[in-house]
């Protein structure tokens, strides 16, 4: 029988920090008094995000059984927040900073899993643990346990800094300017709680990175970017501010060239504090730092940022964790040792070894990733990498952001059975860092905004892969592949070799599954660029087009030509001529296989509208609009890859009209064709109605067109231009979805 939350809060007196304790506690009593209706919903979904106790598909209650929407026998008409049922599963975050973690931390989560979620513990994009399918009652024991490990799930969530990054091999990688991990460890615990940080708009997130050339942890995504530098003999970062990704991805600007050691935490400080302060608070679409850093300029940015610095009260921890921190390391458990006669290994263990084992800057000693096909390890293989952790290496274990898990400081003999250990666990996967090792955020499987199954694609994509011999193929193997269920990016598409973000289109008055193809992203240089859509392919003919993609490269791309640089050479009208095929979708009378998504037994459809008697008319008026905006926007990219940015700007903007309009027409409302008209209706119809409000995203879509029409003729830079063509793809997908939510049919009791 699983043990209450108070028999463990009895159970583990004094075992947890004290602070944290009485933050559990806190909690403890705010579940209490929402349980008696004393604490209104809004509160009460604020304060347990804080705590990292987040919400799930679902949770309002309804579910699309394929046909139409029906309520969920949830008994408790209780809430605990807007639109969300009290005894629906939700998510639970687990902060792992830097994605450290030892041998205990491993059992514990493995006995949480077991208990109150389903067996399964995931491994995010942001090194975090999350377990799904988690009852809000259970969550306050969930977080002694963990906090008697050594964990908090404070500031998983909410509008807060957020876990910090940092790369997974920092302190044993060749390339390094030296270990960031105790700079990484002193941020995240610094401003974990801190006054200054309770005051965000929207989320803070931050990275460290050891070098500024490999993905390790994509630095330049972050509002705060930190890469190490040495300069003259002494340690400091180069620092970036204002990254993200997003519905629009925005570059990091570098803020500045080198920052001193002692200066780190400071800096930190005054910027969350200029952050709080001038940070958008009313619209949650524009409230992250990378709006601010644009609004404001970076010159004046930084000016009050300096500012701000001076002020601030010389505090003993901004520089305590530096003494003697350069030789501070960790230790290995085993001597250094060398693999023994190669040529008698095995096949499988010797591809193994190709893809997941580095050799550490320590000669003698590995570092050892084991893959985890979407990030998902079960509560028995946590278990086995505990063992494994004690028994060959200082339980120096460490997440990534690619969703695996690393050893570090293997000693070299020892790599055979280590694979045999991870072997019998199911933990030998190889393909680490390769075409095959997908990336994928939960999208439908549990996330609430998710319009296309983004991990139901990846798995598909990384069998699919693995059996064509892809990791195999030198031109391609190391190509990586992200994919997200919708246009927020968990799964990091903007930066991946190939991207896919999930959209849903209709046709005939049924909803289909597709998804936007991402292409010239770059994920080196700590993501060095961003790519653009080229347009939606249904979600199951998407492997199809992987395979054109990729076979093309590797027939045609010139000596030691990078995805990217063939990606520009060969140009993107080229690129999505070799799709537009698999774009067109078949009516569902025609073809219903494409109406439903990986691994869902359910149709994917907005209703059960049915197709009208005038069987002449494929294609509605409505579509051939939508179509006309997409193509332009598309045209809006080719003007931009050719360095024309007042016309890919003006094709950005007429898109979005074009998109209006056709609503407006489908709609059957009036306006004057003018574009004052056309905005001044639309925002009257539409956005004042909320009838294209997105449930999550709010009137966000809509400000795109509307920012976009008080900038118009203004001259843009080629940043400013990429981010209207984002902004107009992202708008015209709202469109989509607008349809969608107005023809679909009713929620059935």
């Amino acid at each position: 029988m699983k043990a209450s939350n108070s028999q463990w809060k009895d159970h583990l007196v004094g075992k947890i920090e004290p602070g944290l304790a009485s933050e559990i506690d806190a909690f403890d009593s705010e579940i209490a008094l929402k349980k008696q209706g004393k604490m209104e919903d809004k509160v009460f979904a604020e304060t347990r995000l804080r705590r990292g106790a987040y919400g799930q598909r679902y949770d309002n209650g309804q579910r699309h059984d394929g046909l139409e929407s029906r309520k969920l026998a949830y008994a408790n008409p209780n809430t605990k927040g807007p639109t969300t049922l009290w005894d629906a599963p939700g998510m639970q975050r687990i902060k792992i900073p830097f994605g450290g973690l030892n041998a205990t931390q491993l059992e514990v989560m493995a006995e949480l899993a077991e208990e109150y979620s389903d067996g399964i513990a995931h491994v995010t994009t942001r090194q975090d643990i999350q377990l799904h399918f988690i009852h809000i009652e259970d969550t306050p024991a969930i977080m002694r346990r963990l906090g008697a490990a050594g964990i908090t799930t404070r500031e998983a969530c909410g509008n807060t800094v957020r876990n910090v990054t940092a790369c997974p091999l920092s302190g044993v990688c060749r390339d390094q300017a030296f270990d960031v991990t105790p700079y990484a460890k002193a941020a995240a615990y610094f401003l974990l709680g801190h006054p200054d940080t309770q005051d965000f708009g929207r989320k803070f997130k931050i990275a460290f990175s050891g070098c500024g050339d490999n993905p390790c942890a994509l630095v330049r995504i972050h509002d705060l970017g930190c890469v190490a530098k040495v300069k003259d003999g002494k340690r400091g970062f180069e620092v970036y501010v204002g990254g993200g990704l997003g519905t629009v991805p925005y570059v990091a600007k570098l803020y500045t060239d080198f920052l001193p050691e002692e200066e780190l935490l400071p800096l930190a400080q005054a910027m969350t504090r200029v952050f709080a302060r001038l940070g958008e608070k009313k619209n949650r679409n524009t409230a992250r730092m990378k709006f601010l850093v644009v609004k404001l300029g970076l010159d004046e940015f930084k000016r009050l940022v300096e500012e701000e610095r001076k002020l601030l009260t010389p505090d003993p921890r901004w520089t305590s964790y530096l003494d003697g921190i350069e030789n501070q390391q960790e230790t290995p458990l085993r001597d250094p040792g060398l693999l023994q006669i190669e040529t008698a290994q095995p096949e499988d263990f010797r591809a193994w070894r190709e893809t997941n084992v580095y050799a550490q800057r320590q000669a003698g000693y590995a570092t050892v990733t084991v893959a985890l096909p979407l990030g998902d390890l079960t509560a028995d293989q946590l278990r086995a990498l505990a063992d494994i952790a004690r028994q060959y290496v200082n339980e120096t274990v460490r997440t990534t952001v690619e969703q695996n898990i690393v050893l570090r400081w293997v000693s070299e003999s020892d790599l055979p059975s280590v694979y045999n250990d991870l072997k019998a666990a199911g933990l030998h996967h190889a393909g680490a860092g390769t075409i095959t090792d997908t990336v994928a955020c939960p999208g439908t499987d549990t996330c609430k905004l998710g319009i296309s199954s983004s991990r139901g694609l990846a798995g598909e994509l990384r069998m699919h892969m693995a059996e064509n011999g892809a990791a195999g193929n030198d031109a391609i193997r190391k190509l990586r592949i992200k994919v997200s269920g919708c246009f927020n990016s968990c799964g990091q598409h903007h930066i991946a070799d190939l991207g896919f973000y999930g959209v849903s289109r209709n046709k005939g008055g049924f909803a289909a599954p597709h998804f936007q193809v991402v292409l010239g992203g770059q994920w080196t240089e700590n993501a060095g660029s961003y790519g653009l859509a080229i347009g939606a392919v249904p979600s199951k003919r998407v492997p199809e087009a992987a395979d054109r993609i990729l076979a093309r490269y590797t027939k045609e791309r010139k000596e030691a030509e990078s995805f990217q640089a063939f990606i520009r050479r060969i140009g993107k009208a080229e690129c999505k001529k070799m799709l537009e095929d698999l774009m067109v979708m078949p009516l569902h009378s025609e073809d219903t296989s494409l109406y439903s998504d990986w691994h869902d037994p359910r149709e994917y459809t907005t209703g059960d509208m049915g197709i009208g008697e005038c069987a002449g008319e494929v294609v509605s008026p409505l579509e051939f609009q939508m179509t006309a905006s997409e193509r332009e926007v598309f045209e809006a990219q080719l003007a931009f890859e050719a360095g024309d940015m007042p016309k890919a700007s003006k094709l950005a903007y007429d898109s979005m009209a074009r998109a209006a309009t056709a609503l407006l027409v489908w709609h059957k409302s009036f306006y004057i064709n003018s574009p004052d008209g056309i905005v001044e209706a639309f925002r009257k119809e539409f956005h004042d109605t909320q009838l294209f409000f997105d449930p999550f995203a709010g009137g966000k879509f809509a400000h795109y067109y509307f920012h976009a029409h008080e900038l118009l003729g203004q001259e843009r830079t080629p940043e400013s231009a990429h981010r209207l063509i984002e902004e107009a793809q992202l708008f015209i997908e709202a469109c989509h979805s607008c349809v969608g939510r107005m023809t679909a049919a009713p929620v059935k009791g």
